[in-house]
């Protein structure tokens, strides 16, 4: 496999993580420091279930800003999961920002943070949030005075002291210049469970997510970079799509709306279905929704190992399945993987790759007129009352995936059967199968009708 880690071609910013035990405020810090609402910000602990990286400028240093699950010593499955991976992934980063609740005064979890942040070896701050007035300060830090180390008093959501926490992360950022180039975006979406998580750890090699057998577990969408074959992509993994009917809490609520956000910045889109289950109306729902959005897509019939035992020509039969449910999309691309076995991926990101090519095809205007003039005489022309249609030219816009103008006398009589009609046939002469792509007319002199 041509995966590598983005280290071997970028400049790599320095790294600050926000840590702390659920519900003291880190989410809202790093909101407040980048800029963002990337983090999902609710007066519950748990909410922050996932690693989330976004760079950050500080008075002319950049770096990025880590947001992690609360830390905390409770025995359920994803207390304990939020701590391992917090302490994993403490050893890839720069600095620390150990966040406390300055109103509810030092527990005893947050000694056993301070111990894991001096064993970390970073150097680290301590911030008292929710102080809300500047004359409590003294007396609500004193008690964590006792670990040795710097405290800042703060009030987060009136932004209180945040210019206190921005001065240490300056001093801790070193002066490094950042190399950008511009890359693919990936979505991946999908029902709650059908192994998205484990798919992201597994192209990466990395333990960036959670991935337990809880349905629900992603709330936080996690943007990843990663190179391959020479060429940049971003991988967003996104919280389960759920029925509305099933969002009985309002993370999932808000998770929902992050995942459509995260369609909508996407190039191409990884539908990730249980291939041993097959496509359902939820997953031609969420086709729907990425069609709506002009996204370029890619059907990942997950956990094929388990399919293969399990299913006679299950390949085929899932294969009938998608052209059944996603009938209004029946050429969309289709790969086969299993995040267990890591089998298929090399196939997925060929396929990336392919697709992401073809985002950005260009058709030279004289070829494309020759094959829109070929292409219409197969067919009847439409017809507008009395009068036939009469096209003049067409002409590829600057959109991804590819679009095109055609301008014609009377672009109300050009129908959507008849679009088809030419995308059908556009497709095949530009190998441009599974790709979205749309055809608006307009009438000839710039009035348009699409």
């Amino acid at each position: 496999m041509l995966l590598k880690s983005v280290n071997s071609g970028f400049v790599i910013a320095p790294k600050v993580a926000i840590v702390g035990r659920p519900n003291v405020g880190k989410s809202t810090l790093f909101n407040v420091l980048t800029g963002t609402r990337k983090a999902v910000v609710k007066n519950q602990p748990g909410v922050t279930r996932d690693i989330i990286v976004e760079p950050c400028e500080v008075w002319g240093k950049t770096f990025d800003l880590i947001d992690t699950g609360g830390i905390t010593d409770a025995h359920d499955t994803f207390s304990k999961l939020i701590k391992e991976q917090v302490v994993d992934f403490l050893e890839a980063v720069d600095a620390l920002v150990v966040v406390m609740d300055g109103r509810a005064g030092l527990i005893p979890e947050d000694r056993q943070i301070i111990k894991i942040a001096k064993e970390s070896g970073k150097p680290f701050v301590l911030v008292a949030n929710k102080i809300d007035r500047a004359h409590e300060d003294d007396v609500a830090k004193s008690e964590f005075y006792e670990f040795g180390v710097d405290v800042i008093g703060a009030s987060f959501e009136t932004r209180r002291g945040v210019a206190d926490v921005l001065e240490w992360i300056h001093l801790q950022v070193p002066e490094q210049k950042l190399e950008v180039r511009e890359g693919t975006n990936i979505a991946i979406v999908g029902k709650p469970n059908v192994g998205k998580s484990s798919l992201v750890n597994t192209l990466l090699g990395e333990h960036r997510m959670l991935v337990s057998d809880i349905a629900g577990t992603t709330v936080d969408a996690v943007d990843t970079p990663f190179l391959y074959n020479n060429k940049k992509y971003t991988l967003v993994d996104t919280a389960g799509l759920r029925k509305s009917a099933r969002r009985a809490e309002h993370i999932e609520i808000i998770a929902s709306f992050k995942s459509q956000e995260s369609i909508r910045k996407a190039d191409v889109v990884l539908l990730v279905i249980d291939s041993t289950q097959g496509p359902s109306e939820q997953d031609a729902t969420i086709m729907q929704a990425i069609l709506e959005d002009h996204k370029a897509v890619i059907i990942v019939g997950n956990k094929s190992d388990i399919g293969k035992k399990e299913i006679p020509e299950f390949r085929k039969t899932f294969k009938e399945q998608c052209e059944r449910v996603f009938h209004f999309f029946i050429d969309v691309p289709v790969v086969f993987t299993s995040a267990k076995t890591g089998h298929g991926l090399d196939d997925l990101l060929e396929k990336i790759e392919f697709v992401g090519e073809k985002l950005t095809m260009r058709i030279p205007t004289s070829a494309l007129n020759e094959f829109f003039f070929d292409t219409i005489r197969k067919a009847p022309a439409p017809v507008w009352g009395i009068t036939n249609v009469k096209f003049y030219y067409l002409t590829q816009t600057y959109q991804q995936p590819p679009s095109f103008i055609a301008f014609a006398n009377h672009p109300d009589g050009v129908h959507n059967s008849y679009r088809r009609f030419i995308i059908k046939n556009m497709k095949e002469k530009f190998d441009l199968q599974g790709i979205p792509i749309r055809i608006f007319v307009m009438k000839s002199g710039g009035k348009q009708d699409a």
